[in-house]
């Protein structure tokens, strides 16, 4: 972390402030930064740190949303999203990273436009309901969740989005929601980097150096979840969404 130059650090301060002031806003995001901070910083001290700011955001998230988590959702996500996390560790030995990421970004793109189309639609914007989506997208969304996050880490909050289905869910669940499963994967992910001494004193450094701005953005996050109507908040989903099919698709 030494090394990096004045206008380094001035970057990566931006991408924090960016990625967890989207992660305050709509309960993930940090797909959007980490693939950008890797252009600047070691990915063996991003990965640890990231896991840990993971943790600290998803804490104070919950914190006084807790009571709005949907433990229903929660609770059969953990089954398929372990499933996925061991069919990940399989790929992870067998596939090519890049052509999968690319896949997935493609995936990740269509699913965006597509439910941000829905959003236009006439029931959206009388704010009806809207039909409830296949039955299998969402077993399919946690086992892709658990699949990507052994792969490739933060990429997983993607299909927590699609697991949970922004369409119907109201904002304050399904941002309290997503905290818990974030959460969840980080104290599975930090035990093991623990239990193989990858918590070095370079990562804790990098922590430190992007907790407060960590903090600012999960802070002005919030501030625009409190402002935002239902439906500009599915919206901003689905842009989020769009967004981190980019990193996926330049990897």
């Amino acid at each position: 972390m030494s090394a990096l130059t004045a206008t380094e650090l001035i970057y990566c301060a931006a991408i924090l402030l960016l990625a967890y002031g989207l992660r305050g806003s709509t309960g993930f995001g940090g797909s959007v930064g980490m693939p950008l901070l890797a252009l600047v910083v070691p990915i063996k001290i991003l990965v640890p740190a990231w896991t840990l700011l993971g943790l600290v955001s998803s804490l104070a998230i919950l914190g006084k949303d807790r009571r709005h988590v949907d433990l229903k959702k929660f609770l059969v996500f953990i089954p398929w999203c372990a499933l996925g996390v061991a069919v990940g560790l399989y790929f992870f030995t067998t596939l090519d990273s890049h052509t999968l990421l690319r896949a997935l970004g493609v995936m990740v793109m269509v699913y965006s436009a597509y439910f941000y189309w829905t959003t236009l639609r006439p029931s959206a914007v009388s704010e009806l309901p809207l039909r409830p989506a296949p039955r299998f997208l969402s077993p399919l969304a946690a086992w892709l969740a658990g699949l990507v996050g052994a792969l490739f880490g933060a990429m997983a909050t993607v299909f927590f989005a699609m697991y949970l289905d922004v369409r119907a869910m109201p904002k304050a669940a399904f941002r309290a929601t997503v905290s818990a499963m974030l959460l969840t994967l980080c104290v599975g992910r930090g035990l093991g980097y623990w239990a193989v001494g990858e918590f070095t004193r370079e990562v804790w450094i990098a922590f430190a150096m992007a907790l407060p701005l960590m903090l600012i953005g999960i802070w002005a996050g919030d501030r625009i979840h409190v402002n935002l109507s239902e439906l500009a908040f599915k919206r901003l989903v689905c842009v989020v969404l769009l967004l981190c099919g980019i990193p996926l698709l330049l990897r």
